[in-house]
């Protein structure tokens, strides 16, 4: 439900990702195994859309445990950095990378809140900023989180953010047909529901989260007022889990079926720095 943020909203998110971690790790969700025999966790779009790496220095914000991170670095990034508050996430993607065989002078991560990211970032500007799916939610002020990431693009780079559409956080979970929650809300949306989206059978114990839902046109306007100049934004008719009841999976995605209207269920988002 919708309140105001408790004083200790970091930290509680802090720890249910804590938790979340050695879960995660083991869990069919991100498959372990498979990455580590190569699998790729990038989608299509995002390759497409971000184009060739090769040579080029990425910063990745809210990496979580790093296979986003990790698998720009086998696309050929010179130079990845991933950043995360959660230190156990930080810990498992240092572990996974010399799995790999990458050192840190190729693949680092850093422990640090994203909004302290200039400061805590081993570089001052990289090629390419990005952040994946999931992560804007987590964050009370996108205007703060656009000027700390704008600040880290270096001049003809660019920051690329693929994001779940804040449409579908108003919503019914059963159909998706239904508005049944405020698009312009500022509050924060508080929850106690255990489990999570990669294994909802495990028990746990930090079950509160605290959320944020940011329209798009303050995303857009952020950067902008960043300095960005936005290259493009798309919007999608799939998105990458059963968020609705009705959404159908195919071809590795789920959508809405072929008889009823569409919405957009997911965005990407490029915007550029000027030389």
């Amino acid at each position: 439900m919708y309140s105001p943020p408790p004083d200790d909203w970091r930290d509680t998110n802090r720890k249910r990702w804590d938790e979340r971690v050695p879960i995660h790790l083991a869990g069919d969700f991100y498959d372990l195994d498979a990455f580590r025999a190569g699998e790729d966790t990038l989608r299509d779009f995002e390759l497409a859309e971000v184009g060739d790496v090769r040579g080029k220095s990425l910063l990745h914000l809210q990496c979580h445990i790093g296979l986003d991170t990790l698998s720009w670095a086998r696309r050929g990034a010179a130079r990845v950095v991933g950043l995360d508050f959660s230190e156990p996430a930080v810990e498992a993607a240092r572990d996974l990378a010399a799995e790999l065989g990458l050192t840190a002078e190729r693949a680092a991560f850093v422990a640090a809140d994203v909004y302290d990211a200039a400061q805590a970032a081993p570089d001052s500007s990289y090629d390419i900023v990005y952040t994946g799916v999931g992560a804007l939610g987590w964050l009370p002020d996108v205007g703060r989180w656009a000027e700390t990431a704008a600040s880290l693009v270096a001049p003809g780079g660019f920051l690329y953010l693929a994001e779940f559409h804040p449409l579908t956080d108003i919503l019914d979970d059963a159909t998706g047909t239904r508005v049944e929650h405020d698009y312009f809300a500022r509050d924060a949306w508080v929850d106690e529901r255990p489990g999570g989206y990669a294994d909802d059978g495990t028990p746990t114990v930090h079950n509160r989260s605290v959320e944020w839902q940011h329209p798009l046109g303050d995303v857009v306007s952020a950067l902008a007022a960043a300095g960005l100049r936005v290259d493009f934004l798309r919007e999608r008719d799939t998105t990458l889990f059963a968020r609705f009841g009705t959404l159908e999976r195919r071809d590795g995605v789920y959508r809405f079926p072929a008889d009823r209207p569409r919405v957009p269920l997911m965005y990407s988002l490029k915007a550029s720095r000027q030389r």
